[in-house]
């Protein structure tokens, strides 16, 4: 994975030159407006013979600001809204109107430098992402803590993050519990606890406590970096309506050239206009049949669109993913790790008969220590919650999908499925712990034996561990938005055993479900599910972690993977990712892109029109007698231009989540940051 170096970027300028753009654009057009202003009262107020010096003055600082990129278009061979707006100007001012043609280039200046202020911001929040990570980071090396670089730290090597410092790389602790406040990524404001074994991301804040972490992946391998190159591809990704606007917009602008050419010659030689107000009229129609508002419609919805769900921990991977989540109609879930938690908790314990509750839970706990199975980690931190130490365990041996056996204490001890523990089980209990588990099972979740064996005719022990995989917080609320957004049906695909996904979809109310699925067969549920999609919400959409779900999510229409701000996975195969757990984003994401897709047809309806409106009354109205003034035209296109840019913006200001993070203080800074400092990314 490339990281993105602020330094990288400007080579790459050096590399690949664009036009000379000469800076101060917006104080040099709000200039130029003023000499505007200058010429009005001169002309009109104090009727003075040289009024039209402050508008030659201003029609040149725009040629100043407005000709290079021009220039560039023709020595490119091209024929751009730039060289358009140059003609115009210039035009305009030939046949004696060089205030209509300053005015012109005002507007297309003073547009184009808001529109930069408002979308052109990768650079310098590339670099503002890049001043979350630290400068420095202490390494241990050769028993000495040493500061050095990130980018100089290597998988396997232990940092030391103080209280108050940002996460130099994806690491995973070994000591140390504290909160370690991931907004900056996932835009969540509650402080996250992390405790030994987990796993922490470059670019959060440790808040609490010191803590020591092994090195999981070097500076420019982590999930920052590696969401950042995502966001940068996305900027770059068309929605197809853009696609075909792209494909279109220089045969329209030549078109516009050659009609508004044909015009001059129609009115000149066969109306028997004069020269001059034939190419009044000409020029007129060249500027306000310019698309310069059709080009920008979709682009700029695009990535406000982008930048609003980077900023709520959603990342679009383009335009496309956009327009496809707009149409979604039904949804496949999986279960584990989505609708619930993933990560079992034991929440339970029956002793059968004589059997000790505390004595059997020890036992389990001594033998699935070391195991790195869900369960057995599971059993292993119910124990340690409970304050219940456990000896050592000799020649344990775990049996693959049955369960493990080992001695602690002298004595054989038992956990897994009931065939398995079986014959360590005493006899007079093996009804009642038979019992036992398909109670359990009949409430949705999972029962394990555990057992120790008798020596010499004394009486062994047994019971049950209860282990549960609670439903998600928030997923009843999203399937309650979901429907209420008309998405139908909602399906549950899972390869677990029937009873607990019915259990699931029951608490869950889920329109469908199937159960006990292989991989393969979940692919042919999603093809099913799009072989009945009909209408204008046909998209088939499948959620899942992004893992054990890659064939699924590349089946459906729009994939979206939650809570993978770590998993290669997810960032490499899902068309959206959500950074966090919270399944409120869900609903919210399609509600964005619903709005975004709204906002790029209205842009589009509006720039045809004022087009379409304009070019009518320009051409009817100079035949007619009630000839448009060049100055309304340049009001209407340049003015057409901002409220595209305007109205594309409000989607920046879209109703925050509830768990959204207000904005945060760098920890090196007082300078306020965006609540996801993703989200200025994707602005350009």
């Amino acid at each position: 994975m490339r990281d993105l170096d602020p330094s990288q970027v400007d080579q790459a300028k050096r590399d690949n030159p664009g036009p000379w753009e000469p800076p101060g654009a917006l104080a040099a057009s709000l200039c130029a407006g003023a000499l505007l202003l200058v010429h009005v009262v001169m002309r009109f107020l104090l009727k003075l013979d040289w009024a039209d010096i402050p508008a030659w003055i201003s029609l040149a600082i725009g040629f100043v600001y407005g000709a290079p990129k021009a220039f560039h278009a023709i020595a490119s061979r091209k024929i751009d809204i730039d060289v358009l707006m140059i003609l115009g100007a210039g035009f305009a001012a030939a046949v004696g109107h060089p205030e209509e043609g300053a005015l012109l280039l005002f507007l297309f200046v003073l547009s184009g430098a808001l529109e930069s202020r408002a979308m052109v911001r990768t650079r310098r929040e590339i670099e503002a992402i890049h001043a979350l990570m630290p400068t420095g980071a202490l390494v241990e090396r050769n028993g000495v803590w040493v500061e050095c670089p990130p980018e100089d730290l290597q998988p396997g090597e232990h940092i030391k993050i103080r209280p108050g410092d940002n996460v130099p790389v994806d690491a995973v602790i070994l000591e140390g519990v504290s909160a370690l406040d991931q907004s900056t990524l996932t835009g969540e404001s509650v402080p996250r606890t992390a405790s030994p074994g987990d796993m922490i991301y470059a670019g959060t804040i440790n808040r609490d406590a010191p803590i020591i972490a092994r090195v999981a992946r070097s500076a420019s391998e982590s999930s920052l970096q590696r969401i950042l190159h995502l966001v940068t591809q996305a900027r770059e990704l068309r929605e197809p309506v853009q696609r075909v606007i792209d494909r279109f917009s220089q045969p329209y602008t030549i078109s516009v050239l050659l009609v508004s050419t044909a015009i001059f010659f129609i009115w000149w030689l066969v109306v028997q206009r004069t020269a001059a107000d034939a190419a009044y009229t000409a020029i007129t129609l060249l500027i306000v049949a310019s698309p310069c508002a059709l080009i920008i419609a979709t682009p700029t919805a695009t990535l406000a669109a982008i930048a609003r769900g980077a900023r709520a921990g959603v990342l679009f991977k383009g335009g496309d993913a956009i327009e496809r989540l707009s149409r979604l109609g039904s949804v496949c879930f999986d279960k584990t790790g989505t609708l619930t938690i993933g990560r079992p908790r034991l929440t339970d314990l029956h002793p059968a008969g004589w059997s000790d509750e505390k004595s059997l839970l020890a036992l389990a706990a001594a033998l699935e220590v070391d195991s790195t199975h869900p369960l057995a980690v599971a059993i292993v931190q119910g124990a340690a919650e409970r304050g219940i130490s456990h000896a050592q365990a000799e020649k344990v041996q775990a049996v693959a999908g049955r369960g493990i056996k080992g001695i602690v204490q002298g004595e054989s001890a038992v956990v897994g499925n009931f065939a398995f523990t079986e014959p360590c089980i005493p006899t007079c209990l093996r009804a009642h712990i038979r019992e036992t588990l398909e109670t359990i099972r009949s409430r949705g979740n999972i029962g394990t034996v555990v057992a120790r064996c008798g020596i010499g005719g004394e009486t062994g022990e047994a019971g049950v561990l209860v282990l549960s995989d609670s439903v998600r917080p928030g997923a009843e609320r999203m399937v309650h938005d979901m429907h209420a957004l008309g998405i139908r049906p909602l399906r549950m695909l899972t390869g677990d055993n029937r009873v607990t996904a019915r259990h699931v979809a029951e608490a869950l109310e889920l329109d469908e479900w199937d159960a006990e699925l292989l991989p393969e067969q979940k692919v042919e549920a999603v093809r099913e599910m799009k072989t009945r999609a009909k209408g204008r919400r046909s998209a088939v959409g499948v959620i899942g972690d992004g893992v054990n779900d890659a064939p699924a999510l590349a089946m459906a229409d729009v994939s979206i993977a939650i809570g993978s701000i770590g998993s290669d996975a997810a960032l490499e195969s899902a068309d959206i990712v959500l950074l966090s757990d919270d399944l409120a984003v869900v609903p919210w994401a399609v509600r964005l892109a619903r709005r975004a897709r709204a906002i790029v047809k209205a842009n589009i309806l509006f720039a045809l029109s004022v087009i379409v409106v304009m070019g009518l009354l320009t051409v009817i109205g100079s035949l007619i007698g009630l000839r448009v003034s060049l100055g309304l035209g340049v009001l209407a296109h340049e003015g057409g231009t901002l409220v595209v840019v305007l109205n594309s913006l409000r989607l920046l200001w879209v109703a925050p989540l509830r768990s959204e993070a207000p904005a945060v203080k760098s920890a090196d800074s007082d300078t306020p940051q965006p609540e996801s400092a993703l989200a200025g990314a994707t602005m350009q």
